[in-house]
């Protein structure tokens, strides 16, 4: 179809605010798909997503529309995730299109993943199209948010679409201002083939099938193809559309929306924000914008059963297929035997990961807390990577700590605008700005260390504020930081799997809450069992586990007060002897709860 009646749009929002159900009621109104074959979500493919109502990878899905003018258009639909985590693959999937559709739900109005997404499509050059959502809900307050999106974007209020994507009330009139509004693509037909590898999954059968747009050229079946971030060259086996389903085609043209099957077998090849060119007589430059995503949290995963780790490592690598974001090495634990360390998008990222492992390959897992990668700058000005804490070398080498910091957005009611400042600058963070986007609703921003923010942040802004406030962060680098590790050692020795790195200020309150739990969790030997928290070689908390008492006077009911003490000091050696040469059984629960920071232990029952 030519360039003139081609549109691509984007639904971007905050996680929960109806893009998905928006998807819906276009798929159905535009006939894609037949009303025997809908389901709701219809785009969202995984389990996870549909049980969870989230979208965890953007879909694409091309629609043929009839306008009131009479005229047919293509619309090229790209549902984004919500959530921070997937912000990068946001990114490129609005480098893909030419506007967006800013879904706000009428009922909680905007939120901090709403105004990042909302910069993103700024910064892209696209045509903003506001959309309020839900307005049949009894909550839903039309005319204020729509007085607050208008102030936002600075349009009118009456550019407010106010919509139900359930009823499909006001969606009709969506469309025709698609049409409308958005501009067609821009590329040049007969420039050199550049297309945008927007996302990509990985198929059993065919391999890595990866979606992508041509902004420039033409892609053919059984073209060369170059992908130019790897340098790696390939054969357009079959490319073709989504309609919804994946139809093959001869070609694509230029502003069009599709996939590409190259017999490609590792996901991580064909990378989210490359540039497909042709290998012969391709383009010099590819697209701007591709980076690598990097992990931003780490975190230990071990199976409960060691007999399972050869399991786990084969459900790895199967899971890696499709998530090229995943990175795993093999590390070992004293405590928790052989597992993985490995590096996520985010909480929710690792979130999902454990729970598809856990469900699709059948395995029973222990994750550590948490952490994140530090710059550890050594006395000989060398620089290394840490990602845990074990590796952490002593502290009279170390010259600089550096951590990640992120740039923390929180939109909130204006009533809890200082319990919100409280928790942040208790989490170590430097307040940046803040402005109210109306009399009722503030945007905070504020500087702080990434790992001050991975344990409970979120559920005690949200304790906190109600559940009214919402959430968005993004890395902005590493700075320099006090931090230390802390060792938990049980009868002098060192307890890896409780290692942690924390701030300096922050070292003792960490060792006292460890040492305290683990006395509750760990059970009494036959000797007292002495529970340490230590930075280097300076004990900072301690607690003991007392030793099993037996009554070894009982059978002295008589005589001299001699024989007791005599009694008393043979069973004092033996303890001592013990002590020396026993070990302490920690049982796997007891490692399971301690590392459950966020679940207070009870005392066993005597």
């Amino acid at each position: 179809m030519d360039q003139a009646h081609q549109r691509a749009i984007a639904v971007i929002a905050h996680i929960d605010h109806g893009k998905s159900t928006l998807s819906d009621r276009l798929l159905q109104l535009t006939g894609t798909v037949q009303e025997r074959d809908m389901r709701e979500q219809f785009l969202d493919r995984m389990d996870l997503e549909r049980e969870r109502g989230i979208t965890i990878k953007a879909a694409a899905v091309r629609m043929s529309y009839t306008a009131g003018d009479g005229e047919t258009y293509e619309l090229n639909l790209i549902d984004t995730p919500g959530h921070v985590d997937f912000g990068y693959e946001v990114s490129r999937s609005l480098a893909a299109c030419d506007g967006v559709l800013l879904l706000v739900d009428a009922a909680q109005g905007i939120e901090a993943q709403t105004l990042t997404n909302l910069y993103l499509a700024v910064d892209a050059g696209l045509e903003i199209i506001p959309v309020l959502n839900k307005i049949d809900l009894p909550a839903a307050q039309p005319d204020a948010y729509a007085q607050e999106i208008a102030q936002l974007i600075g349009c009118d209020v009456g550019d407010v679409f106010r919509i139900s994507a359930k009823t499909g009330e006001g969606v009709p009139q969506l469309l025709e201002a698609i049409v409308e509004k958005v501009p067609p693509p821009k590329g040049d037909p007969d420039a050199p083939l550049r297309a945008l590898v927007f996302d990509s999954v990985y198929d059993s059968y065919r391999g890595v099938v990866a979606y992508l747009r041509v902004v420039d050229g033409k892609l053919t079946s059984r073209q060369p193809i170059r992908f130019m971030a790897q340098e790696l060259t390939a054969e357009a086996d079959e490319i073709g559309v989504m309609a919804p389903d994946q139809q093959a085609v001869d070609a694509l043209e230029t502003g069009e929306v599709g996939y590409l099957i190259a017999g490609i077998k590792d996901v991580s090849l064909a990378k989210v924000g490359d540039t497909v060119t042709s290998r012969d007589n391709g383009a010099d430059d590819p697209l701007p914008g591709y980076r690598e995503p990097k992990p931003m949290v780490f975190a230990g995963i071990y199976p409960v059963e060691g007999d399972d780790f050869p399991l786990l490592r084969d459900a790895l690598e199967k899971l890696k297929l499709n998530d090229a974001a995943l990175a795993y090495e093999p590390e070992s634990s004293g405590a928790l035997g052989f597992g993985f360390r490995c590096g996520f998008l985010g909480l929710l990222h690792m979130e999902i990961v454990r729970e598809r492992l856990e469900r699709e390959f059948d395995l029973s897992l222990i994750a550590t807390a948490p952490s994140v990668g530090y710059e550890i700058e050594l006395a000989d000005h060398t620089k290394i990577q840490v990602r845990n804490p074990t590796g952490m070398p002593d502290p009279s080498k170390i010259e600089a700590v550096y951590e990640p910091y992120v740039s923390v957005m929180v939109v909130t009611p204006s009533e809890f605008t200082g319990t919100v400042m409280q928790l942040c600058q208790e989490r170590r963070g430097e307040l940046k700005e803040m402005h109210y986007l109306s009399p009722e609703r503030v945007e905070i921003r504020y500087h702080m260390p990434l790992g001050e923010i991975i344990f409970d942040f979120f559920d005690q802004l949200k304790s906190r504020t109600k559940g009214y406030a919402s959430l968005d962060y993004e890395a902005i680098g590493m700075y320099p930081s006090n931090l230390v590790k802390v060792d938990v050692l049980l009868n002098q020795q060192p307890v890896d799997a409780f290692s942690t790195i924390v701030h300096r200020d922050k070292a003792y309150d960490y060792g006292k809450t460890m040492t305290e739990r683990l006395r509750k969790l760990i059970p009494r030997q036959m000797f007292d069992v002495p529970i340490q928290a230590a930075i280097g070689s300076r004990v900072i908390a301690r607690e003991t586990v007392k030793a099993k008492r037996k009554d070894v006077i009982a059978k002295c009911y008589g005589g001299d007060v001699s024989r007791k003490r005599k009694l008393l000091e043979k069973q004092k050696e033996g303890k001592k002897k013990m002590k020396q040469i026993g070990s302490v059984e920690v049982p796997q629960t007891a490692f399971i709860e301690a590392l459950r920071v966020d679940q207070d232990v009870k005392e066993p029952a005597k």
